[in-house]
């Protein structure tokens, strides 16, 4: 099944994976509406395709307070958007176990990078994705095999990775649910890599001193496998397949989870 949608915004696209799906996009005849906060990168993307493959939106999606009008841009701007992609993220060390390096403000950062800035531009875009009715749209969320299993090293990101998660499977449920006629052409799907060699990693000190910088899967070879399973129809979770036990746990928990709202709503809970 070909890839249904034909304008994505991705964020975080100036490098990792953001940059390798928007490559594969734009060679595939999707228009990209790249964004991140590294200008240049995204000048030399535009240059690299063309303008009339990729847009360069240069925009920092942590500052909350300006996303509203920002996405009012976006949606006024380029109004044949049909799916968001939610992939730029931080990755920080967390010691509890050596308190005077714990930066607070940048833990604070951390989660609004990788929570709460999805969460607004989740709701903040909802309205256009619900006007294009009954084309295709799609909400596209990257968030990390460590939403499951958390790694103590960084337990913020682990946190706010499982957050995320945990609102996507909430979102895919009141989309598709009976009082959702309105939003059922809305797909959500979770892309949930396992470490993968990007600077997420290569810009840690404590990584690279140990050795750790480089570790991970291929880029390419992640990226060749997310395109693929985003053209299928069917899917709505990314996992590969190095994460097979990890998917078996969570795959129990959602059954869990999608049992207890069959039960919520058959007691008359409305959402």
């Amino acid at each position: 099944m070909p890839f249904p949608y034909k304008t994505v915004l991705i964020t975080g696209a100036t490098s990792g994976i953001g940059l390798a799906l928007a490559e594969r996009m734009i060679n595939s005849g999707v228009f990209v509406i790249a964004v991140g906060r590294r200008k240049d990168r995204l000048d030399a993307l535009v240059k690299k395709h063309g303008s009339d493959k990729v847009a360069a939106e240069p925009f920092d999606i942590s500052d909350l307070s300006a996303l509203p009008n920002w996405v009012k841009h976006i949606t006024t701007t380029y109004p044949t958007l049909d799916s968001i992609l939610l992939n730029a993220g931080l990755q920080k060390t967390l010691l509890f176990t050596n308190p005077t390096t714990i930066d607070l403000a940048a833990h604070t950062t951390e989660l609004t990078t990788n929570y709460l800035s999805p969460l607004n531009m989740i709701a903040l875009f909802m309205p256009h994705l619900i006007s294009l009715a009954p084309n295709p749209t799609s909400i596209i969320v990257v968030t990390s095999g460590l939403s499951v299993i958390p790694l103590p090293r960084c337990a913020n990101y682990s946190a706010s990775k499982a957050a995320a998660h945990s609102l996507v499977w909430s979102l895919r449920a009141q989309l598709t649910g009976p009082e959702a006629e309105h939003t059922k052409h809305i797909k959500v799907v979770e892309i949930m890599p396992p470490a993968v060699k990007t600077e997420l990693h290569t810009i840690q000190p404590d990584l690279v001193e140990m050795g750790l910088g480089d570790i991970g899967m291929e880029l390419n070879e992640f990226a060749d496998f997310t395109w693929g399973e985003l053209q299928n129809e069917e899917r709505e979770e990314v996992w590969v397949d190095q994460q097979r036990g990890w998917k078996e746990v969570d795959g129990k928990r959602r059954e869990v989870f999608e049992g207890s709202v069959k039960a919520f709503r058959e007691m008359g809970l409305k959402f």
